[in-house]
């Protein structure tokens, strides 16, 4: 099997992930000299074990979905398995990066190698929240209101640019995200399954955006961090639009479905069952009550952002061919879980001390269970 790549940290600079895990001995088996697998630790009580057959097929699907998205997309494989994650723990995804990193066909490429429905709003300041959530409109025919799905009613909705549109139209989405259903004249309308947002904004232009507040930040799952490629990533690039690429597209390019909904639905309720032992649930807290004690930290990782991260943590731990969680899998998802709901002390930021910098030293001040 393939080693998924971790997803990118949430920051630039030194915020990786501290060394990707390791892949294991597949589900329910036990590694000599590794960590016993403990009673399972999940909401809503253990439910029906998944078959372990269809478990392994959508495992290899899901991990085929990088290899597809490749045909399109080079060098971004940590982006695709952080979507990956994000869709089987029913999160959504912030993505950060300089224009023309391929944002946009990253998450186009997935929805084609997935099968699902996908689309696009570019987010401008005059945008108002019945142009995404939908609105009622006066129909002719029957001389009454009826009700026009907007945007969002898709499985993976690309929101470009978040920042670029004022909080009332931000937090459209905020029931969306959470709720998975949008109130449009008191009647709520549950949204397609899967569902997963994933919005993008460029780092470096501020002009004229509304940065997202600490309480929607929150929201996603994960922030990853879209770099610019390495030099023989962006010579494959430039070879292929040389050989007659188009990214608009992708059906020439080769792309075509590996998985599926139904592998999605298969892979979450295997995440469901990975086991998380007392030691590592205990490690996950306690770093969590580190960052809200960090003297650099205005704001720390709450409730909501640890139980995030032990749901990262399991994904991670499913794709690498394992039913348990180790402490190495909270590390490597840690950053792109955690730093995007870090509030720096404005002394810390006049100092030049990195959110990313913050995390490490409070993952570093937690024992490591044995």
């Amino acid at each position: 099997m393939t080693e998924p790549h971790p997803p990118y940290a949430g920051q630039a600079g030194p915020t990786q992930p501290t060394g990707p895990a390791q892949p294991s001995q597949p589900t329910g088996s036990t590694q000599s000299g590794g960590p016993a697998q403990p009673a399972p630790t999940q909401p809503g009580g253990p439910g029906r074990r998944p078959d372990p057959e269809q478990t392994e097929r959508a495992r290899a699907a899901l991990l085929g979905v990088r290899r597809e998205v490749g045909k399109a997309v080079v060098g971004q494989d940590a982006a695709v398995t952080g979507m990956i994650i994000a869709l089987l723990t029913r999160g959504h995804v912030l993505l950060e990066g300089v224009p023309g990193v391929a944002k946009t066909l990253l998450v186009r490429s997935i929805a084609a190698s997935l099968s699902i429905e996908t689309r696009r709003v570019q987010f401008t300041p005059d945008l108002m929240p019945g142009d995404i959530t939908g609105s009622l409109v006066y129909d002719n025919k029957t001389s009454d209101f009826a009700f026009r799905p907007g945007p969002v009613f898709t499985n993976l909705l690309l929101a470009d640019e978040i920042n670029r549109t004022p909080p009332k139209t931000q937090s459209s989405l905020l029931e969306a995200m959470e709720e998975r259903q949008v109130s449009v004249d008191g009647e709520p309308r549950p949204l397609p399954d899967p569902f997963l947002v994933a919005a993008t904004q460029n780092p470096v232009e501020y002009e004229g955006t509304y940065p997202l507040p600490e309480a929607q930040l929150d929201r996603f799952l994960l922030k990853i961090v879209v770099p610019l490629p390495q030099r023989e990533h962006e010579l494959q690039v430039l070879q292929r639009h040389a050989g007659g690429f188009d990214p608009r597209d992708l059906t020439a390019a080769g792309l075509r479905p590996v998985a599926g909904p139904a592998d999605l639905a298969a892979g979450a309720a295997a995440v469901r069952q990975v086991q998380v032992s007392p030691e590592v649930a205990a490690y996950i807290v306690d770093i969590a009550r580190a960052t809200r004690q960090s003297p650099s930290l205005s704001l720390g990782v709450s409730p909501r952002g640890a139980t995030a991260l032990l749901a990262t943590s399991r994904a991670w731990a499913w794709l690498n061919g394992r039913g348990y969680v180790t402490p190495d899998d909270v590390k490597a998802l840690a950053q792109s879980t955690l730093a995007h709901r870090l509030s720096l002390k404005p002394e810390a930021e006049l100092e030049g001390v990195g959110v990313g910098s913050v995390l490490e030293s409070a993952i570093g001040s937690v024992p490591v269970p044995r």
